[in-house]
């Protein structure tokens, strides 16, 4: 694999629905694998420790990581965007800055971070309505992840910073290497040393580590141009208020998300254990569809981003409906596959009979209205890509604080159904939809009619 430069740059040439394919496959593959850290601890610390610590794993404290990662991996987005729109003008000076404020910024981050989360951990479980006989678990696991989150969240950003410049394939390539770490480090801690749910976060610390070291090695060494040098780690603020203009309305978006994930949970817990392991097992299935969708997502965003770097506007929302098109094929496959196929599937993860039936009846109500998120993140997608995200997010959140929290807060206690907190989510998505799809036309339109303006 040798050096990336900028005149190697095939995103703003070419045919596009192969560049997008090409690009895509890795980042895909590197999502599902950084996936597995915590479902392979899900898997075994279900089949060896118990369906508690099922619970515990895989559901609070699965949602409070997330929303910790999620959040950060909005503003990693936004220095990404930044950096491949300075990437795609050839503006070397700027991306050498826009690289150095991005690393440091993710170090400060992730100390501020490491502390606050080990400090709120239990209290944060407690607003979960977190049952008694998961609460000692999922602290432990929760805070052991928030000492090590440094590495998760530098790992983060340096892939983010490697994508934006065209390459997907060194970040799979090191979690490729991680993962297998991790499942090692994974089987001797907890069925061999029997340390349990303390074995499974150490051992996704230890792997994280050696991912966020790769990264950094292969930022200061394989790429002419742009090379981190730790002398040079500041954050110039004009570069980091632009990566944080497009960065924190993304964060907060997805912060929103683990928000409502939040209530929903305590709403999932609140139905008894049973429930709660067979929504945690359905999570683990689910996030294979929202690897893939995500994957597709960030290709498509850093594909718009260096296009209109370049002002190749005719490339920017021609990769906008080719993407699309390779969305709904992928994504549809993982639907059918999911649906067809969970029931032996959960069986991964628990032996429990009832478990299982319950996780099944709920990955079969939802999967057939992903069809719905899949517009929704091509969409989000490109416009981030132009560094528009305000009205994106503003639209995100009337989806979730207007539609989606008030019904599980309000119809779910009523009825104490599953099924009527699981119909919030497609409400929501079609709702959100509903705005997001005039407003990306209408700001097409405008783009267009500045280009001719300005011929």
């Amino acid at each position: 694999m040798g050096k990336k430069t900028i005149e190697e740059n095939m995103i703003t040439e070419g045919i596009i629905w192969k560049q997008l394919l090409i690009f895509f496959f890795p980042i895909m593959l590197g999502t599902l694998i950084q996936q597995l850290y915590t479902t392979v601890d899900t898997i075994i610390v279900g089949r060896f420790v118990g369906k508690a610590a099922l619970a515990s794993v895989g559901g609070p404290a699965a949602v409070l990581s997330t929303i910790v990662v999620t959040f950060f991996n909005g503003l990693a987005n936004g220095a990404a965007v930044v950096i491949a729109q300075y990437y795609g003008a050839k503006d070397k000076g700027r991306l050498h800055t826009g690289l150095h404020t991005a690393y440091l910024f993710s170090i400060v981050v992730s100390l501020v971070i490491s502390v606050v989360g080990a400090v709120l951990t239990p209290w944060l479980l407690k607003i979960m309505n977190t049952p008694q006989d998961m609460m000692a678990s999922s602290t432990t696991y929760l805070r052991i992840y928030f000492m090590g989150i440094l590495f998760t969240l530098v790992y983060n950003m340096g892939a983010a910073i490697m994508r934006a410049v065209g390459d997907s394939k060194r970040p799979l390539l090191y979690l490729v290497v991680c993962c297998v770490l991790n499942i090692g480090l994974d089987i001797f801690m907890v069925v061999i040393l029997k340390m349990g749910i303390a074995g499974a976060a150490l051992a996704t610390v230890f792997s994280q580590c050696v991912s966020a070291f790769l990264v950094t090695w292969s930022l200061t060494k394989d790429y002419d141009s742009m090379k981190l040098q730790f002398r040079e780690l500041r954050m110039e603020a004009s570069v980091l208020k632009r990566e944080l203009k497009i960065g924190i309305p993304g964060a907060l978006q997805a912060c929103a998300y683990g928000v409502t994930n939040v209530v929903i949970q305590a709403s999932i817990n609140s139905f008894g254990t049973d429930t709660a392991a067979g929504w945690a097992a359905y999570g683990k299935l689910d996030l294979i569809f929202w690897t893939v969708s995500s994957a597709l997502g960030a290709a498509v965003t850093t594909f718009v981003g260096q296009n209109y770097g370049a002002g190749k506007w005719d490339r920017v929302y021609k990769s906008i409906r080719v993407n699309i098109g390779i969305s709904y094929v992928f994504t549809g496959m993982i639907i059918f596959t999911l649906y067809a196929f969970c029931e032996p599937m959960y069986h991964m993860f628990t032996t429990d009979p009832k478990v299982i039936d319950i996780g099944v009846y709920m990955l079969r109500f939802l999967m057939p209205s992903y069809l719905l998120s899949i517009l929704l993140e091509n969409l989000d997608g490109g416009l981030r890509g132009v560094g528009d995200v305000l009205w994106p997010t503003i639209f995100t959140f009337g989806g979730l604080f207007l539609i989606r929290l008030p019904w599980v807060m309000i119809l779910t206690p009523i009825y104490h159904k599953v099924e009527i907190l699981l119909i919030s989510y497609p409400i929501a998505w079609g709702g959100t939809l509903l705005f997001v799809i005039p407003y990306y036309f209408w700001k097409k339109k405008k783009c267009f009619n500045k280009i001719c303006s300005e011929k």
